[in-house]
């Protein structure tokens, strides 16, 4: 058995997975376990992985919520001392038309994982949570002493429970010790162009629906709603590059490793600490690929957060962190890798 640390990352073919399994194997003292069952994502990911590091990644094709499944992947892989979890369903109005679906996947996968975790002594748990946490707040920026709100959605409940989930399970196994990070809104791409999102559904994300608008693949962007209470009427969003994202996954699973005084449980937000309209995210996106982009004003959408973005001070002083790509950037990455997938 290496030296290394064994890390088992959920839905790593997906968009943040594949980033942060690219950030894991770009540093000496880690080796990679990919799970994923590609619902909205593709096995071809790896081989995207492998031509930019140059190493193979170790994976399965697993349901996550098949408890017998989890179980076999412990032991098909054994060593395994530190899990990120990824893997969940993640579309705000799809949860809204399917809150079953939402459930279902979202927690028995991530019940499962933590009890193959508890069984096989892995110790270490990063989970992938969201600022949807929070709600529609008055008082921002957010932090993680902000109170928890009312979900806005099932896709947002999901993730509330599932802080909870873990939170007991860390009582429960004196042993485990965990950090959710909530992040704000991952956008953009691997500078290189050759990894980046490709929702295998049409996309709810803003950043890729401009994208694919602007490469055609779509009609229009539709804004959904100019009427809130913001600067241009339209919804605020904290955007934070999917690079910066995934190195901070890799900081947390390090800092739990390092530290053995580190709390059980801990929460911490990824953001850059500026919000951006909806507007003023599309005139980016115009500036850095130099035309136009067809969008037009549609209806509120149900489950939209008005305004939201972070106080990242805690992830700074923690983990080490800060964002490093500002958005201009997460628009040229994001148009790059777009017009990659069109040769």
């Amino acid at each position: 058995m290496s030296n290394k640390q064994r890390i088992l990352v959920t839905g790593g073919a997906g968009y943040i997975g594949s980033h942060t399994i690219i950030e894991l194997l770009s540093r000496p003292g880690f080796e990679v376990v990919s799970a994923d069952n590609y619902s909205n994502s593709s096995s071809e990911t790896y081989r995207r992985i492998k031509t930019i590091t140059g190493k193979d990644v170790a994976y399965a094709e697993i349901d996550l919520c098949d408890r017998q499944a989890v179980k076999k992947l412990f032991e098909d892989f054994p060593g395994i001392t530190g899990v990120i979890h990824f893997a969940a369903f993640k579309s705000v109005p799809e949860s809204v038309e399917k809150p079953a679906a939402y459930y279902r996947n979202n927690l028995v996968s991530l019940i499962n994982v933590l009890e193959a975790c508890t069984a096989y002594g892995v110790a270490r748990f990063i989970f992938s949570s969201s600022c949807s946490v929070y709600g529609n707040i008055g008082s921002l920026p957010v932090n993680e002493d902000t109170p928890v709100a009312a979900a806005e959605s099932p896709y947002g409940y999901t993730k509330i429970a599932g802080e909870q989930i873990l939170k007991d399970f860390t009582v429960a196994f004196p042993s485990l010790h965990a950090i959710a990070l909530r992040y704000f809104n991952p956008a953009g791409a691997h500078p290189s162009g050759l990894i980046g999102e490709i929702p295998l559904n049409r996309p709810n994300n803003l950043v890729p629906v401009i994208t694919r608008t602007a490469i055609g693949k779509q009609n229009e962007v539709v804004v959904f709603g100019d009427d809130y209470d913001t600067r241009d009427g339209t919804c605020i969003r904290d955007y934070v590059h999917v690079c910066d994202i995934a190195e901070a996954h890799v900081l947390a699973i390090d800092y739990l490793q390092k530290n053995a005084g580190a709390k059980a449980y801990d929460v911490i937000n990824l953001g850059t600490g500026s919000g951006v309209t909806v507007l003023e995210a599309i005139k980016a996106f115009e500036r850095v690929a130099g035309k136009p982009l067809n969008y037009r004003i549609g209806p509120r959408r149900s489950g939209d957060v008005i305004a939201i973005f972070s106080d990242s001070s805690k992830a700074h002083r923690i983990l080490g962190w800060n964002p490093h790509h500002a958005l201009d950037e997460m628009m040229s990455s994001a148009w790059k890798w777009e017009l990659h997938l069109a040769k």
